[in-house]
This record gives C-alpha cells, sequence and structure tokens, in this order.
C-alpha cells in the first residue's frame, strides 16, 4: 500500500530589511521616479507567513518551468500550510526530493511536472510520498 505523510518542521528566518522605494517601475514606458525611499520593507513580513515553519530551496532542473519555476530559482516553502490539491510543493518519493505540483482527487495521489517532457509521478504499492510543505514565493534569479 502507498502512502502520502505530511511533515511539520521549523526553521528561523533570519531578520532582513531592505529600503523599499516609493515609485513602482514601469514594465512599459519610462517614468520619472523619485529618488527617496518611501520605508524600510521586511522581506519576512513580505515572503514569510509561519516564520517558524518557514525554509529556503534553490530548484534544480527544468521539470516545472511552465510553473514559472527555472533551475537556480530560490524557492519559499512553508511547511504550516496544508498541501491542498493543485499547491506547488516540495515532496519526497522514496526518500528523495522534488518540487511538483500536487494532485489529489479521492484514493488518488499524484506529483505533475509543469513541463509536458515529463511524466506524473503515481505512487505504487509499497512507495511512500510525504509533503514537506508548500511553495509560496518563487525568487527569480536575473
Amino acid at each position: 500500500m502507498s502512502t502520502l505523510r505530511q511533515h511539520a518542521a521549523a526553521i528561523q528566518p533570519p531578520l532582513a530589511v531592505f529600503p523599499l522605494m516609493a515609485h513602482r517601475v514601469r514594465a512599459g514606458f519610462p517614468s520619472p521616479a523619485g529618488d527617496y525611499v518611501e520605508r524600510r520593507i521586511d522581506l519576512n513580513r513580505e515572503l514569510i507567513q509561519h516564520p517558524e515553519a518557514t525554509f529556503f530551496l534553490r530548484a534544480q532542473g527544468n521539470s516545472m518551468v511552465d510553473a514559472g519555476i527555472a533551475d537556480g530559482d530560490m524557492l519559499v516553502v512553508d511547511r504550516a500550510i496544508a498541501a491542498q490539491h493543485d499547491h506547488i510543493v516540495i515532496a519526497t518519493v522514496d526518500g528523495e526530493f522534488t518540487v511538483k505540483r500536487l494532485y489529489r482527487r479521492g484514493e488518488q495521489v499524484m506529483l505533475l511536472a509543469e513541463n509536458p517532457d515529463f511524466p506524473p509521478i503515481e505512487l505504487n504499492d509499497g512507495q511512500e510520498m510525504a509533503i514537506w510543505g508548500v511553495v509560496t514565493h518563487i525568487i527569480k534569479k536575473a
């Protein structure tokens, strides 16, 4: 029989406070921008809902490119969020870590890649899958 478990653990992220500019930057035509800082932004407050249960992982490979996750992107993962159908999750299958979209309908559980070159991961009898957390943000490399 295959099993699905969800883990909960905690890692305290360090305090990270950076300047936040008062103006937004346009992605279309340029506009004059103010050169002053409106306030300081705390990335923990912006990116982390449950500090004691959040950790960071760097993505490797291209199985999730259609979900916007590229090789080398940093993933913010919250272990306090209960994984639901269609969440992007960090899971282990037989002890190996992977990032995939969770498919859960009734008794059927699969991990789906967001790249047609990768097949779904279906649990076979005797296999164990554990959900480590839910991906809440993707930090892209420029």
